[in-house]
């Protein structure tokens, strides 16, 4: 295994990932170089209240998310992808927009070597309204609900292919792929973007635009119940799987190695296996990594869950590799060095 991390940041395998625990400049520096087609991340965003997953002041945000840029830089593959989710946020007591995002952009564009192959917005329509300031009270300022997300690469030229994230036909278009002629004749527009015969052509599905429209109403699931049964605070800032997921169909291919530097509840690991992916997750804070493991105990009875999650609490590496219902699902590190251990990240690939 090229890439073989100690044994004492190791939370939990899978089929095709791994868990980790620990600081993602450490672990990125210690990953081959140019062995990571897509890093996909929500890092905690530049808020002025303090959050309990440990958001950074806007006064430093920029040179401290720098350096993760500066790492994960020398292990993207040249056709790699860095896919990166902020949030906005107001100046400290004015209904004036922080410009640390943008700030975040220029840096890693201008000074570690990225480029920006294309801008995304993230809009979450059940987003509750804030800041209660000036939205709620003084009305005076709408309701935030848009995240950028920078998709960044090392070349002008990464692995992508849209025919992976098609959307499904409009009514409209639907309409017209059976009768062409009877809707559309092809012509120049004022704009002089003339549109020909083969507008009509069916491909499968529609281009998606880069406004993702993705509502983040998660509040049942099996990784919040789990949560709740185990009597343990889950991650307070999950982003929905879609949101990893579209960008993993749509950059890497089955098999590519997809990997997470602030992990959280690891909603990427999760997208990542189920999409035939190799994943690596990493998550500072081992309460948040522990309790990431339920994602995939989906159908387990919950002594197993209770009695899997305890075992990493005290020291152990779960092991999913065996079986998706096990009675006890946890080994000892000495049982990790088999042939069924996950090779996550591989030169020739």
């Amino acid at each position: 295994m090229i890439f073989d991390p100690p044994e004492d940041i190791q939370v939990y395998r899978t089929v095709r990932g791994l868990q980790v625990c620990g600081d993602s400049r450490q672990i990125l520096n210690a990953l081959p170089e140019c062995s990571v087609d897509l890093i996909v991340t929500s890092p905690p965003f530049a808020l002025l209240r303090q959050k309990s997953y440990g958001n950074r002041h806007q006064e430093d945000y920029v040179a401290w998310l720098s350096e993760f840029g500066r790492a994960a830089f020398a292990v993207l593959k040249q056709g790699g992808s860095f896919v990166l989710d902020l949030g906005g946020a107001y100046q400290r007591g004015r209904p004036v927009r922080s410009l640390h995002s943008f700030r975040v952009l220029l840096e890693f564009c201008d000074n570690l070597g990225y480029k920006l192959a294309e801008e995304f917005y993230w809009h979450n329509p059940a987003k509750l309204p804030s800041p209660i300031e000036w939205v709620n009270k003084r009305k005076i300022r709408v309701k935030d609900s848009v995240n950028t997300v920078w998709w960044l690469s090392k070349t002008d030229h990464p692995k992508a292919d849209v025919r992976q994230v098609l959307v499904p036909y409009s009514a409209r278009m639907k309409a017209l792929l059976r009768n062409p002629k009877k809707y559309y004749a092809p012509k120049g527009r004022p704009s002089g973007h003339d549109i020909g015969g083969s507008f009509g052509k069916e491909n499968q599905g529609a281009i998606p635009s880069n406004l993702l429209q993705i509502s983040n109403t998660e509040s049942n699931s099996h990784y919040l119940r789990t949560c709740k049964m185990l009597d343990r605070d889950s991650h307070p800032a999950r982003f929905p799987v879609a949101l990893p997921e579209f960008f993993i169909k749509f950059l890497t291919d089955e098999d590519d190695v997809v990997v997470d530097i602030f992990s959280g509840s690891n909603t990427t690991g999760e997208a990542a296996e189920l999409l035939g992916r190799r994943w690596l997750s990493i998550e500072q804070r081992h309460d948040f990594a522990t309790l990431s493991a339920v994602r995939f105990m989906k159908d387990w009875p919950e002594e197993a869950i209770r009695q899997s999650i305890d075992a990493i609490d005290n020291g152990d590496c779960l092991d999913l590799n065996s079986a998706s219902v096990p009675a006890f699902a946890y080994t000892s590190r000495d049982a990790m060095d088999g042939p069924e251990q996950v090779t996550l990240f591989d030169r020739g690939k």
